[in-house]
Formats: C-alpha cells, sequence, structure tokens
C-alpha cells in the first residue's frame, strides 16, 4: 500500500471508463478522477480503497502530458459537462474507439470484426441544439472566486457541480450551444437578479425560478422552456413578458409550473406562452417537428451522420419491411421509409408516438405506421403475422441496453438483418453477445456525437446465419 494512501512522482498510464484515467501500481488498478491525461506526472491521494483497486484525485501536477491542449472554456475546472477538453481531440477519438474495441472484446466476445475509425465531429464546440440551467438561491464559489475578495450575488444560473445535486454555479459562457443560448440565459439571470424574484432551493423545494431549457434548431428557430416552482401568477407573467419583448429570437415560448421535487417535467402540462408550439429540425429534405417534450438528437449535425450509416447498414432496396424499435418520435422510421417498403415503429411512450405519426404525415410520408406500448407484451406472434415479419429490425434503446425479453421477442421476430445503434457500448456488447449464436456481427462504425467527453455512439450490423 502507499504511504500515508499517497502516491508521488507517478505516471498516469491510460484512459478508463466514464472519463476517468488509470494509474497501474503494484497494488493494483488505481482509478484517478479529475483533469488528468494519460502521461501525466503527478502526486495522488487514495479517497477510496477495495481489494487491488483503488480510487483516488490529484493533489499536485509535476509535469504535463503530450497529448494535453489548452482547454478554452472558463468553467474547465469546475464544471463535468466537457471534462475531456484538454485532451488534444484527436486523442480523444482514439480512445473512444478503443473503447468499443475493448468492449466488443471483453464485454461480448466479438472478434474479428470490421470496426471502422470512428467518424469525427466537425464541430467539437457549440454542437448541442438543448442545454437545460438550472436557478439557485446559493451560488458555488470557485476557491479563485472565494479567495478574489470580490461580492457575488447568492442566486445563480448554470449548472450542477459535479456529484453535487445541491450546488450550482454561474455560467458565463458555454460553448456547447450556439447563440442565442448565452444571450438568453445571461438576460434571464439578470433580469431575475435584478427583480430580487426567489430563485429556487432545492433542499427546501421552494423558489420561483427553478429551470431553463433552450433548444436551438437548425433552421434557426429558437424555443425556450421555463420552470417555475411556485404558482406566482405576477411573477410568472413579468418574466414570460420580459422574454417575449426583449428576445424576439425566441420563436416558441414556453412555461411549465413544476411543484415536484425534481425538475423532470415529462409528466408536467407544458403552457404554451407566445410563438409556435414547435421548432423545426430539418435532415435532407425532411423537416421534423420538435415540441417541448420531444426527444431529438442533441447534435443535429452528426446525428444525420448517424442516421445514414444506420440506413446504409439496413441494405434496403425498397422491398423490405422494417421495424424501428424505440422509435421515439420516429426520426429514423422516418429517415429510412422512403428506401423501404414499409416501417413499423414501436415505442413505449405514448406522446412520442403522436409526434412520430405527426412527422410522417407532415413530410407526406404514408409507409410508416407506430405503436405505443411495452416491446415484450406488442411485438407478440399476432402481432407478427398482422403487421408482416421484418426483414431487418433497426434498434435504438436507452444506455440501459435492451432487455432480455426484448432481446428474445428480436430473435423470435428472427429478421435477416439487424441494426444496432447504441449510446452505450457496454450494454451493446452485452445485448449483441445474447444474440451471438444466431446472428454474426459484420461491421461497426463508431461515431463522435459529442466531441470533449468520453461518450461515443456506435452503429453495429448483425446478419443472420
Amino acid at each position: 500500500m502507499p504511504k500515508n494512501n499517497k502516491y508521488e512522482y507517478v505516471e498516469i498510464t491510460d484512459f478508463a471508463a466514464e472519463g476517468k484515467c488509470i494509474f497501474k501500481s503494484e497494488d493494483g488498478v488505481v482509478f484517478v478522477e479529475g483533469n488528468v491525461a494519460p502521461g501525466d506526472i503527478v502526486d495522488l491521494q487514495v479517497v477510496k480503497s477495495k481489494k487491488k483497486l483503488q480510487e483516488a484525485v490529484v493533489t499536485k501536477i509535476h509535469s504535463l502530458s503530450s497529448l494535453r491542449t489548452d482547454p478554452y472554456c472558463l468553467h474547465h475546472t469546475v464544471c463535468g459537462g466537457c471534462r475531456w477538453q484538454h485532451i488534444a481531440y484527436e486523442h480523444q477519438l482514439k480512445f473512444k474507439r478503443q473503447q468499443v474495441v475493448d468492449h466488443f472484446e471483453r464485454i461480448g466476445k466479438i472478434r474479428n470484426v470490421e470496426i471502422n475509425q470512428i467518424l469525427a465531429a466537425p464541430k467539437t464546440e457549440y454542437y448541442r441544439n438543448k442545454l437545460e440551467f438550472t436557478f439557485s438561491n446559493w451560488r458555488w464559489l470557485t476557491k479563485e472566486q472565494m479567495d478574489s475578495g470580490q461580492q457575488f450575488s447568492k442566486n445563480a444560473l448554470g449548472f450542477h457541480v459535479p456529484k453535487r445535486f445541491d450546488k450550482i454555479f454561474t455560467v458565463d459562457h458555454c460553448h456547447l450551444q450556439p447563440d442565442p443560448s448565452n444571450t438568453i440565459r445571461n438576460s434571464l439571470h439578470h433580469f431575475g437578479d435584478l427583480k430580487g424574484i426567489p430563485h429556487y432551493d432545492v433542499r427546501l423545494n421552494k423558489g420561483i425560478l427553478r429551470n431553463l431549457v433552450v433548444r436551438t434548431a437548425n433552421t434557426g428557430d429558437v424555443m425556450v422552456i421555463v420552470q417555475f416552482g411556485q404558482k406566482h401568477d405576477e411573477i410568472i407573467a413579468e418574466v414570460m413578458e420580459y422574454l417575449h419583448h426583449t428576445h424576439s429570437e425566441i420563436t416558441s415560448l414556453n412555461y411549465i409550473i413544476n411543484l415536484k421535487g425534481n425538475d423532470s417535467y415529462q409528466d408536467q402540462e407544458v403552457i404554451h406562452y407566445a410563438g409556435e408550439e414547435f421548432i423545426r429540425e430539418t435532415m435532407e429534405d425532411l423537416t421534423f417537428l420538435v415540441g417541448p417534450k420531444s426527444f431529438y438528437q442533441t447534435n443535429s449535425e452528426q446525428a444525420y451522420q448517424l442516421f445514414n450509416i444506420t440506413r446504409e447498414y439496413a441494405g434496403l432496396n425498397g422491398n423490405e419491411s422494417v421495424y424501428d424499435l424505440y422509435t421515439g418520435t420516429g426520426t429514423i422510421a422516418n429517415f429510412v421509409a422512403r428506401r423501404a417498403k414499409k416501417v413499423v415503429g414501436v415505442e413505449y411512450v405514448e406522446a412520442a408516438v403522436q409526434d412520430a405519426r405527426r412527422n410522417s404525415e407532415l413530410n407526406g410520408i404514408s409507409n410508416t405506421s407506430f405503436f405505443a406500448g411495452d416491446m415484450r407484451n406488442i411485438m407478440n406472434e399476432n402481432f407478427l403475422q398482422t403487421h408482416g415479419r421484418p426483414d431487418v429490425i433497426i434498434t435504438d434503446p436507452p444506455r440501459a441496453g435492451m432487455d432480455l425479453p426484448v432481446v428474445e421477442t428480436i430473435l423470435k421476430a428472427s429478421p435477416d438483418r439487424i441494426v444496432y445503434v447504441s449510446c452505450n457500448t457496454a450494454t451493446q456488447a452485452r445485448d449483441l453477445a445474447l444474440m451471438s449464436e444466431h446472428y454474426e456481427v459484420t461491421k461497426a462504425q463508431p461515431v463522435d456525437m459529442f466531441p470533449n467527453t468520453h461518450h461515443v455512439e456506435n452503429v453495429a450490423l448483425l446478419i443472420k446465419k
């Protein structure tokens, strides 16, 4: 064991899962949190220890790795959103692809598969079309701010400090979303502070200004949703009128009165205040209406590349019956529909299915049908006989991957091809292993949707044996 749970002058050796790095000591693997990179020479303080596995934080950096670059964001040391911006982008891409390889080989026992070079994002800044910001009446101050002697308002509008549900730091400029996101957020923060409107206290579940959602579309449309933590008609009207008359760039203005103990709003009523009820995203010659509760890939530009690969892997010639599982608002289903005989979309959330049908109608697509419910129950033998067995199944599950019953349902459907789109290659590899007796993984294409983070999307093609 290290003396006093400390390691001195050790070299960080590699990346690890969830954006961490590792140092391999004689006592086992040490997982290191913080802004470190392989090749850094550092001192470490162990904060958690198990058999042959430790967790540590950096107490001092003696020399910097050649993999590093200068972070561009002034919030880099406190924000966990873009935790890899100190790593040069080409090295980020290498690790992300290696992460896919490792998961396939270690978890899925899948080897000798063509895993293409990762598809890099053309933009490493200002690539997101949606961000959520939180109001707080207890602003988190960095050590530098506290040491400066400057007086700061106690009110904050920004992001959570990593691993602290109750600590919010004020964001002056975020490099994730294009303007007018920063302008709107800073304007509302200043207005709320100036007017003395109570900011939310998460511990007491009390306060009026609670949450801000900004969505920016590739058409130039802008949606704003303000969550209020208390019903106060006069203040709500004052806030909404301020945004409406000060920011003409907002094309859809909405608000929610959320009295719950958390900020999730899928179960809350969205009150439309001004402008249109939707914003519009475009992809090829398709237009998608995105509502306040609609899911849409948060990197529009890379989403097009992801869907293009998915369509290519599906190998459509116009005669196929395609099932799109976890179809959401039907983005993939509508994107591939014109190259298929028909597309059947299945999704758990009824509201999303309604969006999918609306988007088909908007684009003049008549060969799609969408169904809401649990896939394990919907895709029974009667359903397959009614709608025809699929030639191709496209599946794009959440990070948790597919439940075993869903995998079994897919195997019963027995399509010729399965295209598996994943935002978590660990659960993807697990699911691929479950299908390995009947399907062979022939190739995979990683796609970088979220630069400066450890996340990677991956599309895998399975062919029936």
